[in-house]
């Protein structure tokens, strides 16, 4: 069996508020998103490049967190027994 998921990320900017969005998407993928903003400073330098970069990491670390707690809960449905992943 073969399975390909991608991650999309979005992004909208204000200036000031940068926020991102990473989903899953993928004929199979479980359908779970993770969100992440970043704020400039006043005393930084306008530059949209790291506002992206900071909001996508924080997005990408709440989607890996949403997933973790999902594939613990579907671990423990199947073995009717608490999950424990190392990792």
């Amino acid at each position: 069996m073969r399975n390909h998921w991608d991650v999309e990320l979005s992004f909208e900017e204000d200036g000031v508020h940068t926020m991102c969005e990473a989903r899953l998407v993928g004929a199979r993928a479980p359908g779970l998103a993770g969100h992440g903003e970043a704020l400039r400073s006043a005393a930084d330098r306008p530059l949209a490049r790291i506002g992206e970069e900071v909001a996508a990491w924080r997005a990408l670390d709440d989607l890996s967190h949403k997933l973790r707690a999902q594939a613990a809960g579907e671990i423990d449905d199947e073995g009717r027994r608490p999950a424990y992943l190392v990792y």
